[in-house]
């Protein structure tokens, strides 16, 4: 009877031991998919590819970019909720998709409190908005004065997701100054700068990183940005609150989430690596080339940093007319 307990418990010990090989198997070769819920060329997608480059060479997995762009990031979170919780698969997001769109959409399909684990966070940023580099004015006072006098308080503006922060500012923007400012909504940043540039639309709302490249080429002009300070990589751009425009001044934040149920151990080891990536002189250059402010926060803090946001979104859109109807 004994030998038959021994045996089964040696049985049971080589299966334990075969699992944890797996485990380790994974976490020593097999890829790991990085979602971004934009489409390749915007801020979003320049990001995961600095940051995925550099998990790829310190964790030793091939770091793969995976798109999957549309509704704002929707569809993205609506795959890692369905995704193996086995580390396989990651999702890089900034506020809009985990703290906006579940507030303002019911049938967003997912909710982040019970179906992500956050890894950890790295950046915060400032979204802000932005003119056409064709366009003879240089500041958010000379377009608005023009919208009013040359088009009949009347203006296009595009933003690059509906019922997101930049189509909420059009609207604060169109309330503040008593003119009919339409937000126009994109399928992402990138298809929204083509309109800028190609003259189809004036302006546009969205984040630093967005626009910081076409910014640099002289191609598009920002106008004022979030904030209580002015961002690192637009000193001469004013905030909305320099410009008396008040309730922008809590900035939003990237991060990185799994699927709920990813083993602790499998979340710290990620979560270890992006500290060490984030202190990269190289990298941290590239990010805060890319309009980022860089700001590592292990898991609980980005948790606790997206219900803080959360919360003052939530009375920001029920004290306002922004909420959906």
């Amino acid at each position: 009877m004994f030998k038959i307990k021994g045996y089964k418990v040696r049985k049971a010990s080589l299966f334990l031991a075969s699992a944890l090989i797996s485990a380790s198997s994974f976490a020593q070769n097999a890829p790991i998919k990085l979602m971004v819920g934009f489409p390749a060329g915007g801020g979003t997608d320049a990001i995961a590819r600095v940051i995925g480059e550099q998990l790829s060479k310190n964790l030793g997995n091939p770091v793969i970019i995976e798109n999957r762009a549309g509704a704002g990031g929707q569809i993205a979170a609506q795959a890692l909720k369905t995704a193996p919780a086995d580390g396989s698969v990651l999702f890089l997001s900034h506020d809009h998709t985990i703290s906006i769109l579940p507030l303002i959409n019911k049938k967003a399909g997912y909710d982040p409190q019970t179906d992500f684990v956050p890894v950890a966070g790295f950046a915060s940023f400032a979204n802000g908005i932005a003119l056409s580099g064709d366009l003879k004015e240089t500041t958010l006072d000379q377009f608005i004065q023009s919208v009013r006098s040359a088009q009949q308080g009347k203006a296009a503006i595009g933003v690059p997701a509906p019922q997101s922060v930049p189509e909420f500012l059009v609207k604060v923007l169109a309330a503040r100054y008593k003119l009919d400012l339409i937000a126009v909504p994109y399928k992402g940043s990138a298809p929204m700068i083509a309109d800028m540039l190609g003259k189809q639309i004036p302006a546009g709302v969205a984040s630093v990183p967005d626009f910081i490249e076409f910014q640099k080429a002289g191609k598009l002009r920002m106008v004022a940005v979030m904030g209580t300070q002015r961002q690192a990589a637009l000193p001469d751009t004013p905030t909305f609150a320099e410009l008396g425009i008040k309730g922008f001044e809590d900035l939003p934040f990237y991060g990185i989430f799994a699927p709920k149920g990813t083993p602790k151990a499998t979340l710290e080891r990620y979560s270890d690596a992006l500290k060490k990536v984030l202190e990269i002189p190289d990298v941290q250059q590239r990010l805060v080339g890319l309009g980022l402010t860089v700001d590592y926060m292990p898991s609980q803090t980005l948790s606790e940093r997206e219900r803080t946001y959360s919360k003052n979104w939530a009375r920001i859109i029920a004290e306002s007319d922004l909420a959906p109807k």
